[in-house]
């Protein structure tokens, strides 16, 4: 039995086993909900081109279809496949791909693709990750697979945070 364990052990299955329970240990699962069009394979697109630090933070893994994660806590969480908006008065910002900016919640800022269907909601924990502007830029190439649906800002902001 010893013998066994040593062989397992020495083998390259059982050092990745090995240290897939040690990282998986240090970093749970992230729960989330999939949005209503998780299944769109434009979400799929753009899943698979989502780079593995954003804003300086790692990706985690998650369970649910058409979302991602970062930093341990998730301090960014992407969801693709949330209703697309319309026209909307929240502030536009430009960073490659456009984003409404929704200030109503405490302690995190809710971006969501404008003008692409699927639409990617980013909500970014404000006391925790570098900052907006960093985590949409990462995110730029990736969201821009969602196909454009001909709705254009007409009037942008500036910066992300509104100051």
């Amino acid at each position: 039995m010893k013998h066994r364990r040593r062989a397992f052990a020495r083998s390259g299955a059982g050092l990745t086993v090995l240290v897939s329970v040690a990282l998986t240990g240090c970093s749970p699962i992230v729960a989330l909900s999939p949005a209503p069009d998780a299944n769109n394979p434009d979400c799929a697109s753009v899943i698979v081109r989502l780079p593995e630090r954003v804003g300086g933070l790692t990706q985690r893994q998650t369970d649910a279809q058409g979302t991602s994660a970062w930093g341990d806590p998730d301090a960014v969480v992407l969801t693709c496949g949330v209703p697309v908006p319309e026209a909307s008065e929240l502030p536009c910002i430009d960073k490659g791909v456009f984003w409404l900016r929704d200030d109503s919640q405490d302690g995190y800022w809710l971006f969501t693709s404008f003008g692409r269907d699927p639409a990617v909601d980013v909500v970014v924990d404000r006391d925790i990750a570098s900052g907006p502007g960093a985590v949409l830029d990462d995110l730029e190439n990736a969201v821009s697979y969602a196909p454009e649906n001909g709705l254009r800002c007409t009037d942008t902001e500036d910066t992300v945070t509104g100051g």
